[in-house]
């Protein structure tokens, strides 16, 4: 019960400055909704461990199971949630697939997760 009277106002205001600059910042409900959408991607230790690989270089299924111990069915799958999201990308070279992290902002959004966990250790 404590903790809950540390997140109540002790006086009952509204700061309408605020409430009005806030409003006309805010995404609409769709952006919000795809952000959220994009979070849950993040939110599987599988797909971060794919991630991890692709920050550093790109990869063909074979290797990134190799890498992770795992069937190139299960890696296959992943990815196939990363690129729909997409959060990676994928060149053909001869009959070999390479996936690589989509772009800049994945590679920062990615980078400054990493960094924001490391740095509390």
């Amino acid at each position: 019960m404590e903790n809950e009277k540390c997140h109540l106002c002790s006086e009952n205001c509204v700061h309408e400055e605020t409430i009005s600059r806030i409003s006309e910042l805010m995404p609409d409900e769709d952006a919000l909704y795809d952000v959220a959408s994009l979070f849950k991607i993040f939110g599987d230790a599988t797909r971060i461990r794919i991630m991890f690989i692709l920050f550093t270089d790109e990869m063909c299924v074979c290797d990134i199971a190799k890498s992770l111990d795992m069937t190139q069915s299960a890696i296959s799958h992943q990815l196939r949630i990363l690129k729909q999201a997409r959060l990676v990308k994928s060149r053909r070279s001869g009959k070999t697939i390479f996936y690589s992290l989509a772009d800049a902002h994945v590679k920062g959004i990615f980078y400054q997760a990493m960094e924001h966990i490391l740095e509390k250790r």
